[in-house]
């Protein structure tokens, strides 16, 4: 099996990152992609344990819908309940900012985000700011 150059710690080979402290291990380790970033609201990860603060990590993203997608929520707004034309956009720009922030959180070396806030904003007449601010860290199973 092989060992940590961190911190020498035994690792299947089937892993990415080090058992014990966190750090990226194995071959496998560029192919990590940002599905294998955990990301939580709360301060810490139940079961794991911070084994380093790296940072603010934060994902914008400005989305406007198009003419289309006007059309289609005046309509929906006329008949009343759900505008699924906006609420599309929203998802789907709430996710873009997650994801670039799991990037930012890859990027510096982070296997985890705590404390997720997640906020909306108004920058112009038809434009919305999807931002998604947490904490980079590695974190350990305990």
């Amino acid at each position: 099996m092989p060992f940590c150059v961190k911190c020498g710690a035994e690792y299947a080979e089937n892993s990415k990152f080090c058992p014990r402290c966190g750090a990226v291990v194995g071959t496998g380790a560029a192919e990590i992609t940002t599905s294998d970033i955990v990301v939580v609201t709360t301060p810490n990860v139940p079961g794991y344990r911070v084994k380093k603060v790296i940072g603010i990590v934060n994902g914008l993203t400005a989305r406007t819908r198009g003419i289309g997608g006007k059309i289609i929520a005046g309509i929906q707004s006329m008949v009343g309940g759900e505008v699924s034309a906006f609420t599309y956009e929203i998802e789907k720009a709430r996710t873009e900012a997650v994801e670039r922030m799991k990037s930012k959180a890859k990027e510096l070396g982070g296997n985890a985000v705590i404390g997720l806030d997640m906020e909306t904003s108004d920058i112009f007449e038809a434009t919305i700011l999807i931002s998604a601010t947490g904490t980079a860290v590695v974190i350990e199973p305990e």
